[in-house]
């Protein structure tokens, strides 16, 4: 089952991503879509270091050089292709993926019936 986040040029490459909520069995969570080297990726907005969300200003996952996600709080640096740890406090830690979907110029999440 597919739930519609966004449309796809909401997320521009290495630009501002896209937050959502995310349904589990715990209650929602935040997560963001962004998009790197043309794909869509998406991730919980949870830092591996401290469980805070990444972002210092709604949208803002990406460090200046628009190569790594990071987390403005502590500076750890993320790979937004895959979500693992390039450096900082989250020592070998990544990213927690959220599947996501991108079809007729729109994002979706992929939802568990």
């Amino acid at each position: 089952m597919l739930s519609l986040i966004c449309r796809a040029d909401a997320v521009q490459e290495g630009g501002e991503g896209v937050r959502f909520e995310l349904p589990t069995e715990h209650g929602a969570q935040s997560a963001f879509v962004v998009r790197f080297e043309g794909v869509a990726r998406a991730y919980l907005n949870r830092c591996a270091h401290v469980p805070i969300e990444l972002d210092w200003l709604p949208g803002r996952f990406f460090d200046d050089s628009g190569l790594y996600l990071m987390c403005a709080t502590h500076g750890a640096l993320y790979e937004p292709a895959t979500g693992r740890c390039a450096g900082g406090p989250c020592r070998g830690e990544g990213l927690q993926p959220v599947a996501v979907e991108e079809r007729d110029g729109a994002i979706y999440l992929k939802v568990d019936p």
